[in-house]
Formats: structure tokens, C-alpha cells, sequence
């Protein structure tokens, strides 16, 4: 009897959630026909972006891809560019970053090596999303040293990182970039048109 019971209990409170489930899908649905982003009976929502558009929720709508790196081109590059040096410089650098050593090298020309500039790129574009307690609450900043500063430095400043080539001596700093591995993706003066050198 008992068995029976629950079990009646559980398909109430299931066709319950599928009631307010539609009801909800239903509310969206008028929202995005209206275009209205005036507060709902439900109530004012969060939905608008920092610029105070309306955000989109149209289905059938283009998966967006982070903004990586190396995926971008032109004033987009040069823009992401410029934010990601002002966030490496201005935040990880004087508040993360220790003392330079030969088990944790760090080069002050980081921007020039590329393999680096994509490691604290993703590095930042988790910063952005895990220090925003709308969006994961105040675990977030844990999160981000664990799952991404800690393994993505480590790997950075290790003997077989980026940084190896480059020393920091009492007078002065030297800097080499890795050879690069041939690529049918790039070719320059130096290789014979099949990614070997001259």
C-alpha cells in the first residue's frame, strides 16, 4: 500500500514539473514573438546583456564559439590582443606569478611565443567566467586556480616549457623562442615550400 502511495505521489509531482515546464517554454516563447523586454508576469529577469539589449534565446540560432585566440582575425585579433596583455600584465603577473627561477622561468617577451600567448588565453577566458559569481557562484576563483592556473603554469614555467630557452641572469635576460615544427599551415623564406628548412 505503501509502494502504491509513493508511487502516485512521484507521478504527481512529475506531471507537476511537466506542467510548469511547459508553462515556462510557453512564457518564452510569447517573450521572443512579443520582443518585448519588458519584465514578464513571472516577474523582472536578469535576461539583458551588459549593453541592456534584450539577450537572444531564438532557436535555430548559431552555436557561438568562444572567442579563442587563434581563431580570430584582424582588429578582432589585435583587440583580444591587447585585453589579454592588459589581463596577464595588470592581474596574473604582479598577483600570481612568483619569483623567476630555473624550475619556474617566466619571459618577459611572452607575447612572442605563441604556444604560451594560446595556454594564457584559455587561462583568461576561464578567469572570465569563474570570477563571476552570477555565473558559478563564489567557488568559482577555487575552481580556476585548481582546474586551469595551477596544471597551465606548472606547465608553462616547467624545465620542457615555452619559457626553458629563456634566463634571467643578475644582468641581463636572455630570450630564445622553440623551433618551430614544420606545418603545411605556415611557410616563410626559410623552408623549401614542404616545411624544410634551407
Amino acid at each position: 500500500m505503501a509502494d502504491d502511495t509513493a508511487h502516485r505521489v512521484l507521478t504527481e509531482d512529475v506531471e507537476d514539473l511537466k506542467a510548469m515546464l511547459r508553462a515556462v517554454q510557453a512564457e518564452l516563447r510569447d517573450l521572443r514573438e512579443s520582443g518585448s523586454g519588458a519584465a514578464s508576469s513571472a516577474g523582472n529577469r536578469d535576461d539583458v546583456t551588459p549593453d541592456g539589449a534584450e539577450a537572444e534565446l531564438e532557436e535555430g540560432a548559431e552555436w557561438q564559439y568562444p572567442p579563442f585566440l587563434f581563431l580570430l582575425e584582424g582588429e578582432q585579433l589585435d583587440a583580444e590582443l591587447r585585453l589579454l596583455t592588459e589581463w596577464v600584465e595588470g592581474v596574473l603577473v604582479p598577483s600570481c606569478l612568483g619569483e623567476v627561477s630555473a624550475d619556474a622561468r617566466w619571459c618577459h617577451r611572452w607575447t612572442e611565443h605563441w604556444d604560451a600567448v594560446g595556454v594564457l588565453h584559455a587561462m583568461w577566458l576561464a578567469w572570465q567566467e569563474l570570477t563571476d559569481p552570477a555565473t558559478c557562484g563564489y567557488t568559482g576563483p577555487s575552481v580556476w586556480y585548481r582546474d586551469h592556473y595551477r596544471p597551465h603554469i606548472a606547465a608553462l614555467r616547467g624545465p620542457g616549457g615555452p619559457f626553458a630557452g629563456c634566463t634571467k641572469g643578475e644582468h641581463r635576460t636572455g630570450h630564445r623562442l622553440p623551433g618551430r615544427v614544420p606545418s603545411v599551415w605556415y611557410m616563410d623564406d626559410r623552408t623549401d615550400g614542404e616545411g624544410s628548412a634551407v
